[in-house]
């Protein structure tokens, strides 16, 4: 049978190679209208299949044959699935997994499961039906529970997902009319606070769900840190921190007030600006968190410290303009690393000491900015210190070239055995004198991590080196050759 299955997607992958030559020029309007509607449903029903594919994985852990170490770095890195996390939640819910014994268990979600299957769900249907269900009250019976995801499914199928979430409500609301099943799990289950990534403008969306208390809490930080005149970084007289702090001249904040054209939502975003600059300032995050002082440590060349332009990376991989990198530098608890372009000054310990130095960490984040390891998103925060050329208890030596970043998965991931990773210097090209992670067997050259050296990827990408002066003369004449052509309307062809 695996045959068979191996040899039908080869078919499969052949037979898209001929439809993708072919055109829908000789088409009548609602042909191509009809294959639109065609693709799309079989985008929908091959998104179902893979589903199911991806449960299989999850069952054989067949994603160690490929040197993943479990489902999600699989889903993530090797199918390289925008959102992971949300395809395993659709595979949890929309495929038959095996119990305990081995059984085949029906999905939880039997209708949505078949919709999909039907091809009328994309994943997006799906999630937004999941995001109604994740809302039913624990205390829900079972019985009821099914019906409402088997109303679901059938809105669904026609409709999208912000009409679901429309109707979903709707449903909650008869399934809970007094507001009496809600409970401290529910919303405990609900809670939660997500952080988007930089945009165009290194901007980050701020989304979540606040349980009662947190709420409490927060409205109280904004009635103080968020009220008119306060923590206004655009007025340089602007009282910090609470309104009713000591210390505070309440004519001086009146004043700070009449000169505050900022919206709500601009003073909510200030005041929390200004409270975590206080919770770092103030030490209350510790005094190290890996090896790191808990503050917020930026790696540039000295070329951007100079010219005062470019990006510049943090230790928990955000990204700063040079103008906050400078007002950051004025700080007396601003860790400022600058090393030259090319390289920095080694630290050598040999076996003098086991543990990486923090000078040491702080050249390996300009070096690498996060796990070594190829494909990992894992910032330098979120790191420990790999003895990358040989390890500690075979003799390696704690010299800042022979180290390496490697998330706490990741590095245990380095070892002999099959289905682990052996960490090799690269000895030439852009990324000499790193190293890079390679699955044990393969006689590929090891791959370094480029996820954290956005500029690294772009130069591995450039574009083609211009065309000749003879290329682009003999293009300019078969424009100009064009243009006196007559030129005949596609739609005039259609017509005939």
């Amino acid at each position: 049978m695996g045959n068979t299955l191996i040899a039908k997607y080869a078919a499969l992958e052949s037979l898209l190679a001929e439809i993708a030559d072919e055109s829908s020029d000789g088409l009548t309007e609602s042909e191509v209208a009809e294959v639109a509607v065609t693709h799309e449903r079989l985008t929908r029903t091959m998104g179902s299949m893979g589903l199911r594919w991806i449960a299989d994985v999850s069952d054989r852990e067949a994603y160690r044959a490929v040197q993943c170490r479990n489902l999600i770095e699989f889903v993530g890195e090797h199918l390289r699935v925008a959102a992971p996390k949300k395809r395993l939640r659709e595979v949890a819910e929309l495929s038959s997994m095996l119990s305990m014994t081995g059984e085949p268990l029906p999905p939880r979600c039997p209708e949505t499961a078949a919709a999909m299957a039907d091809g009328d769900l994309s994943h997006e249907h799906v999630i937004a039906v999941l995001d109604v269900l994740d809302k039913v009250p624990a205390a829900t019976p079972s019985d009821a529970r099914d019906r409402a995801e088997a109303q679901l499914a059938d809105i669904a199928r026609d409709f999208g997902p912000r009409e679901i979430a429309r109707a979903g409500a709707r449903i909650l609301a008869h399934l809970d009319p007094d507001g009496d099943l809600p409970s401290d799990r529910d919303r405990a289950r609900n809670r939660g606070v997500g952080l988007g990534t930089q945009d165009s403008l290194l901007m980050s969306k701020l989304t979540g769900h606040l349980d009662p208390m947190t709420r409490a809490l927060f409205d109280v930080v904004l009635a103080a840190w968020a009220a008119p005149g306060m923590n206004n970084p655009d007025d340089e007289h602007s009282p910090h921190g609470g309104n009713d702090d000591d210390g505070i001249d309440p004519a001086l904040l009146r004043e700070a007030a009449d000169r505050d054209h900022r919206s709500q939502s601009q003073r909510n975003h200030d005041a929390l600006k200004a409270l975590l600059q206080a919770a770092v300032d103030g030490r209350l995050l510790g005094g190290s968190h890996r090896g790191l002082p808990p503050h917020i440590i930026v790696s540039i060349t000295d070329t951007q410290l100079r010219e005062r332009a470019g990006i510049a990376h943090t230790a928990t991989g955000a990204d700063l303009p040079m103008t906050d990198v400078i007002a950051l530098a004025a700080s007396a608890q601003m860790h400022l690393s600058v090393f030259d372009d090319i390289t920095g000054e080694p630290l050598f310990y040999g076996r003098a000491k086991r543990l990486a130095t923090q000078a040491q960490r702080f050249v390996l984040f300009s070096q690498y900015g996060g796990c070594g390891k190829a494909g990992c998103p894992a910032p330098f925060s979120h790191v420990e210190i790999h003895h990358a050329e040989s390890d500690w208890a075979d003799g390696g030596v704690t010299d800042v070239t022979d180290l390496a970043p490697a998330c706490g998965p990741h590095n245990r991931a380095v070892g002999d055995g099959p289905g682990q990773f052996t960490s090799i210097k690269i000895d030439s090209g852009p990324d000499r004198g790193r190293y890079g992670w390679t699955p044990n067997g393969n006689t590929g050259p090891p791959r370094a991590n480029h996820l954290h050296r956005p500029a690294q990827i772009v130069a591995d990408h450039a574009p083609p080196e211009p065309v000749s002066e003879t290329v682009q003369r003999r293009l300019q004449f078969l424009v100009t050759e064009s243009i006196r052509l007559p030129r005949v309307h596609r739609q005039a062809v259609l017509a005939e």
